[in-house]
């Protein structure tokens, strides 16, 4: 992958999946350690976040299906369906080629929502 080019399959899934560049750096975290289980309180102090936005973030992941909990085993992991885990893997690839690149792309999409929030509230002449 060239630098600032991301696949247009990689592409479509980052912004039809991934919200945030925190998310994405959760995802990468526990997939880097898939038999590590995650709670809140470990994965803040790996990602410098809040414990509260570290278990949202995880909240996300399960509710998503990339990760998911074990009876017995306090915290989650990494437990994507195999087609999502190789999407995941091509991102992750993709990230530590080009970060600027995905960081820019997960932006793009977090700019465009703003800006549609914003547009809801524009008075227009009728």
């Amino acid at each position: 992958m060239a630098k600032g080019e991301v696949p247009a399959e990689i592409r479509r899934f980052i912004l039809t999946t991934i919200p945030s560049v925190p998310y994405l750096e959760a995802v990468l975290l526990l997939r880097a350690e898939p038999d590590h289980a995650w709670d809140a309180s470990l994965l803040a102090r790996r990602l410098y976040v809040g414990e509260r936005t570290a278990a949202e973030l995880l909240a996300l992941l399960t509710a998503a299906g990339v990760a998911s909990a074990q009876a017995g085993v306090a915290g989650v992991r990494y437990a994507p369906a195999p087609e999502v885990a190789s999407l995941f893997d091509q991102v992750a690839l993709a990230y530590a080629t080009d970060l600027v690149a995905i960081t820019d792309l997960i932006h793009s999409r977090i700019d465009k929502r703003a800006q549609q929030f914003a547009d809801a509230f524009r008075f227009r002449k009728e």
